[in-house]
């Protein structure tokens, strides 16, 4: 059984027992979060929403928020002497563990 909800813009694939990673959500670490804006549920028969299935929610554990590895970013414009600019940018994100599907 499958799912698919919709959280921080994204369209995210889910299982039970699955471990995904998210934009960040405001709750701590151990708390439970319910999904109820499920696109598509998949068991013995799919049943699509539109635009969300009616009744149907995901059931999720918060794991820990976090950080993911810092890109670098370099901007600069060639033949100018003063124009290069260097950064850098770490988006913070909460990870979950899918614990009940229904719908």
């Amino acid at each position: 059984m499958y799912a698919i909800i919709e959280t921080g813009g994204k369209q995210v694939k889910v299982e039970k027992d699955s471990v995904i990673y998210v934009e960040k959500l405001d709750v701590k670490p151990g708390a439970e979060v319910v999904f109820d804006k499920v696109i598509l549920v998949s068991d013995n028969g799919t049943k699509i929403g539109t635009p969300y299935v009616e009744g149907a929610k995901v059931t999720a554990k918060v794991e820990k928020q976090g950080k993911e590895k810092k890109i670098r970013i370099f901007k600069y414009k060639p033949k100018k002497g003063s124009t290069r600019r260097r950064q850098g940018h770490r988006q913070p994100y909460t990870k979950l563990t899918i614990e009940s599907i229904e719908g």
